[in-house]
């Protein structure tokens, strides 16, 4: 059975509005033409209610001049009307797609300067839920609510204005309406308020939801889950029900009631303002512009409640969006930078600004520490999560063109490891240098650029095989694609293939072998040609055969550079400078492959294991 729904009240409805309102104002101008050609139209729709009276009047008395004057001129009133409202909508349109494009806009450019542990923690669909139902919620108030909260504000106003003007003793009747009116529009809002946040979150888990199992239909075909998964879906189903239950539940007696209220407010007004017209206290054309302005009391109001729920769904979806504009970024308090050098005549390095393919680290006061690819850990403690350590006092270095080797059950730390030497999260204790810097002082982006990684899961973008390797290096020619295919030994399947390089890729490559995504993998880190490779179980899904084809290629991909290597498959590991044999977070043994055998200990039993098994 499904939990009930919280009626919690939204913690930033303050920082909401205030931050919606500041998109609005960067585009002040269109939304105040808006604003008076509102204005205009409103103010038509109520002069054209009242020329009413003299037009009346004028048929009683029999005056045909003053009636063909008064029809014209009611004529021109409306049709200036229409026309300011045919220009504001238009305008509006193009201010509120300005307002959503900044805003989309700013919710990804944040969105990559996010931590990873965001994304972590949250699933993939409802990530996507911000850019589609939450701004779609939004989108929707700025293309109806605006102009109409206006409108009906200057209506409400305006036709109680005229209300007095015209008799204000029936008008403290309305008034006593008005005030009915309002005070059910309050309560019923208020109480809806909660729910359409709460509408917008489990929107959010059922997008995210549907996105895990589309993506993992496979995996539960094979495991005949689809009863479970349906189970799973009609739960969270039933939550966005309810939610939505409440939220449309509440709104949706704001417009009933209000005509309901206006209908009872119109009879007594047509009975009393009937016999004062009968007692000679009113004219026939007052009574008549004045019945008509109470008719319509209720269609400003009506619009009102109605944009009401574009505005709560709004603020909802906005709250979602802004909260996740309030995520900290990644933090990046590192100075030294990376840069092009030159060799002159005596070796002194020197900055350009062309490529070299001779690179250094700049540290603030203009020295220059050649890039070699030197890494080493010192006495480094890591957890994701305070209290519960991954990693406990590691110490290892890996000196320039050398090659390290991480093996160790599932679980060990072995790819954490990998994740502290490009930062993707910091170390709690000690530290790591990189060419004698600690990690910590370097710019991410000039971090990263200088490391180059293969993981075990690939990831491939929508675009041709050829953009896909050219996103290790966004600049490369097609003869340095080529050349990296052929270092992957990817290059022949690719011309295999029916359009070669410019075949399409789509689905996460979905067309291609998931040995042939690991192939452009590796091809996508050998174009960026880093000093550090890191390779986390680059092999782990290609089969032996083509392992054997790529090794030779790997070879050349990692001469010269240091290389960090995360494998299940000892055999891949047999020729590493150092092999570190990790357990529970700590380097139980280090050594070559022929030490760690002679030593007859954890590595030894993984090895010899291996063989057994095959």
């Amino acid at each position: 059975m499904a939990r009930p729904i919280s009626g919690k009240r939204p913690q930033n409805f303050r920082f909401t509005v205030s931050t919606l309102l500041s998109y609005m104002g960067r585009h002040r101008f269109l939304l105040l033409v808006v604003a008076v050609l509102v204005t205009i139209s409103a103010l038509a729709n109520l002069l054209g209610t009242y020329m009413i009276r003299p037009v009346v009047n004028s048929l009683e008395a029999g005056d045909v001049n003053s009636l063909a004057r008064g029809v014209a001129l009611t004529a021109a009133i409306y049709a200036l009307g229409a026309a300011s409202a045919l220009g504001f909508s238009q305008t509006m349109v193009q201010a509120a797609q300005k307002i959503l494009f900044d805003i989309r806009r700013d919710l990804f450019a944040h969105l990559q300067k996010l931590p990873l542990r965001f994304f972590d923690t949250r699933q993939q669909g409802d990530i996507m839920s911000y850019f589609t139902n939450d701004v779609d919620t939004i989108s929707d108030a700025l293309n109806n609510s605006f102009a109409m909260l206006i409108q009906s504000f200057i209506q409400v106003t305006g036709t109680l204005a005229l209300l007095f003007v015209l008799n204000w003793r029936m008008t403290m009747i309305v008034v006593v309406c008005y005030i009915l009116m309002f005070l059910y529009i309050r309560f019923s809002g208020k109480r809806s308020k909660a729910y359409y946040t709460q509408q917008q979150k489990h929107l959010g888990a059922l997008d995210g939801y549907i996105q895990e199992m589309v993506n993992g239909q496979k995996v539960v075909k094979v495991f005949n889950h689809e009863a479970a998964n349906l189970a799973g879906f009609d739960e969270r189903n039933e939550r966005l029900r309810l939610a939505g239950t409440g939220a449309q539940g509440y709104a949706s007696t704001m417009v009933p009631a209000v005509v309901s209220i206006s209908y009872v407010n119109y009879a007594i007004v047509a009975v009393v303002g009937g016999l004062m017209a009968l007692s000679g206290t009113a004219d026939v054309g007052s009574l008549a512009s004045y019945l008509v302005f109470v008719r319509q009391t209720a269609m400003p109001i009506n619009q009102l409640t109605q944009q009401s729920q574009f505005l709560l769904a709004a603020l909802a979806g906005a709250e979602r969006v802004f909260d996740v504009m309030r995520q900290k970024p990644e933090v990046d308090e590192g100075h030294v930078r990376l840069v092009n050098v030159r060799r002159d005549a005596a070796g002194a390095l020197t900055p350009c600004a062309e490529k070299t393919g001779a690179w250094a680290w700049k540290q603030p006061d203009g020295t220059l520490v050649p890039l070699q690819g030197d890494v080493r850990f010192e006495d480094v403690d890591f957890g994701y999560d305070k209290g519960h350590a991954i990693l406990h006092d590691i110490s290892l270095y890996a000196k320039p063109g050398q090659k390290i080797a991480f093996v160790g059950s599932t679980g060990a730390g072995k790819t954490t490891i990998t994740n502290l030497i490009n930062r993707f999260y910091d170390v709690n204790a000690g530290r790591i240098l990189y060419d004698g810097i600690d990690v910590r002082d370097i710019c991410k982006d000039d971090l990263r650029r200088s490391l180059g990684i293969v993981l075990q899961d690939t990831h491939l973008f929508t675009g041709t095989i050829a953009d896909n390797i050219r996103f290790g290096k966004l600049d490369a020619t097609m003869e340095e694609v080529r050349t990296a295919a052929k270092v992957a030994n990817a290059d022949s399947f690719i011309r295999r293939l029916t359009q070669g390089y410019n075949t399409m890729v789509t689905g996460d490559g979905a067309n291609l072998s998931q040995g042939q995504r690991q192939l452009l993998a590796i091809a996508r880190a050998a174009v960026a040609d880093p000093p550090v490779l890191i390779l986390d179980e680059a092999t782990s899904s290609i089969d032996t055969r083509t392992e054997a084809l790529i090794e030779k290629g790997m070879d050349r991909l990692m001469e010269g550079r240091t290389v960090f290597v995360i494998a299940h498959r000892l055999s891949t590991v047999r020729n590493a400078n150092a092999i570190m044999v990790l357990e529970h977070g700590h380097i139980i043994e280090r050594g070559c492959h022929e030490e760690l055998l002679a030593q007859k200990g954890e590595y030894y039993q993984l090895y010899n294991g291996m063989f057994e098994l095959s």
